[in-house]
């Protein structure tokens, strides 16, 4: 898919991966701005395609008690303000059929969680909006069965459709990237890799999900070096203290380091004639 189309996105002659990148969830205006302001800076430098990301809530909890929001309403605002202040595009995900009218009103990207990646009248809802659909692979779907749920896009009359994976269960508490998934599913749609998510160890005992983001380098090295259209990472100034998935996040403080690493086999791979 041609990224122009996308509202106020920029860098897209530079032949980079693009990059969707923010909080787990927006916790409030001032740290979403920050945030994003910091990731813009890196990114403008490396001239990377930049999406903000930031869920606007939080259905899918292991327990009652875990954050969900601020509110709707609340923080798709300032998924807005994020977006009009620096002037990119933005993109957060939905849960529920009504969920994808009241996003798009406020975001350019939707994205449809993992979990509810087979929800056909969700998938169908987010299509009809004329937005940009990311679908997230089920942990426990083929790479070859996502060309099922692209394809319910596509039926729906909306071309503009992504994969992103996110790993596949290994176990109870574990996930595992096949590699081999990404050229298979770039046959259907652009393919991005979630490099914090495929890290996440579910289910534990605790109720809060663990996850190792010492290894979010590595990962990334692997996609990029197989050919990712793009790349998806959740980030905070201070993942311990972030309200939802802390544990497989990366530190801000080492973004532009990790993505200056990847701009450099990016152009390595290009030339090579790979890409």
């Amino acid at each position: 898919m041609n990224l122009n189309l996308i509202p106020n996105i920029k860098h897209t002659n530079s032949n980079n991966f693009f990059l969707l990148a923010g909080p787990c969830a927006i916790e409030g205006e001032e740290m979403a701005l920050k945030i994003a302001e910091h990731i813009l800076k890196v990114t403008d430098k490396l001239k990377i395609p930049f999406i903000f990301k930031g869920s606007f809530k939080k259905a899918n909890r292991s327990r009652i008690d875990s954050f969900t929001g601020i509110g709707d309403e609340k923080a798709l605002k300032i998924l807005k303000k994020v977006g009009e202040t620096f002037n990119i595009p933005t993109v957060t995900d939905i849960h529920e059929v009504n969920d994808a009218t009241k996003a798009a009103a406020y975001v350019d990207v939707l994205q449809i969680p993992a979990f509810l990646v087979r929800q056909t009248d969700l998938v169908v809802a987010a299509a009809k909006t004329g937005k940009v659909v990311n679908l997230k692979k089920g942990q426990f779907m083929s790479p070859a069965a996502m060309k099922h749920a692209v394809q319910k896009v596509k039926d729906s009359g909306n071309n503009k459709v992504w994969i992103t994976d996110r790993g596949t269960m290994f176990g109870y508490q574990d996930m595992i990237v096949d590699f081999r998934g990404i050229p298979e599913m770039q046959q259907f749609a652009p393919t991005i890799l979630d490099i914090t998510h495929s890290l996440q160890q579910p289910n534990q005992s605790s109720g809060v999900t663990g996850g190792k983001p010492e290894l979010i380098e590595t990962i990334a090295k692997a996609g990029v070096a197989v050919g990712v259209d793009g790349l998806f990472l959740e980030t905070h100034f201070n993942p311990s203290i972030a309200k939802s998935d802390g544990a497989n996040m990366l530190n801000l403080k080492y973004l532009d380091d990790l993505l200056s690493k990847l701009v450099a086999i990016r152009k390595t791979i290009n030339g090579f004639g790979l890409l």
